[in-house]
Order: structure tokens, then sequence, then C-alpha cells
């Protein structure tokens, strides 16, 4: 019996070390190509996202410069807020934060409709899709295995 408790035992402790072990790896892997992307010029990840896009969406060649320039433009934007942000210590207030979101928001839709403008409809149709899964993904990101459906306790 004393045996047979510590296999168990011992099969529990190797699994959780599996298992962290491989989160580990994960998490370096992401914060090197978030450092990676970090370090790039706003002309590089427009023509990144560009491709991406193209791949994605089978876009035209002119379809290809609208979309970049819009890509450019965006990404100049990201930078700009992102050096911003370098200088500022303290946490915005909750005025800044509303402000920062509006911004945002009016942002993402003047793009969407620079977007619906250049893709025809079926193109349009499969960009939201991916859009929207990318949002929920991102939402999802750091709620572990507690981001799936919940089951409920009777």
């Amino acid at each position: 019996m004393k045996k047979l408790i510590f296999v168990f035992v011992v099969l529990i402790t190797m699994n959780t070390q599996a298992q962290d072990g491989k989160r580990e790896f994960k998490e370096g892997e992401n914060e090197e190509k978030r450092a990676f992307l970090k370090d790039l010029t706003p002309e590089e990840t427009a023509t990144l996202k560009t491709k991406r896009m193209t791949l994605h969406l089978d876009l035209t060649d002119a379809q290809q410069r609208e979309v970049k320039k819009i890509n450019l433009e965006n990404a100049k934007l990201r930078k700009s807020k992102r050096e911003g942000r370098k200088y500022i210590d303290s946490k915005p207030t909750k005025e800044e934060r509303l402000k920062m979101m509006n911004e945002r928001l009016d942002q993402q839709i003047a793009t969407k409709k620079k977007v619906k403008s250049i893709l025809n409809e079926g193109q349009y149709e499969k960009w939201e899709k991916s859009m929207k899964h990318r949002t929920k993904k991102k939402g999802e990101r750091g709620k572990g295995k507690s981001s799936g459906k919940r089951k409920k306790m009777n």
C-alpha cells in the first residue's frame, strides 16, 4: 500500500513539473517575439501586417498598396503612443483612461471604414471574422484554463 501511494505521489509530481516546464517555454517564446516586434520600424510592421493580410485575404496589388498605407498610419500612431507612455511613471487617471479608450475606438472605427472601402464583400467578411477571433483571443489571454466554458455545480 505504501509503495502504491509513493508511486502515485511521484506520478503527480512529475506531471506537475512537466506542465510547468511547458508553460515557461511558451512564455519565454512570447517575450522574445514581443521584443522582436517592438524593435521593428513602423514601415517594417506595416509590411509584415500587409503580407499577412494578403495571404489571408488574397489581396490584389492595388488593394495591397492601399492596405499598406492604412497599416503604416496605424503603426506610426502606435509607435508614437508607445513612446509617449515610456516617460509616464504613474498610472493614468480615470478621465485619461476614458480619453485614451475613446481615441483608440475612434481610430478603430476609421480603420474599419477605410478597410471596408478597399476590400470586396467576401474579403471584408473574412477580415471581420478574423478581427472578432483576434479580439476574443486577446480577451482570453492570461485567463488560463478557466477561460473556457464553466460547468455549473449542483
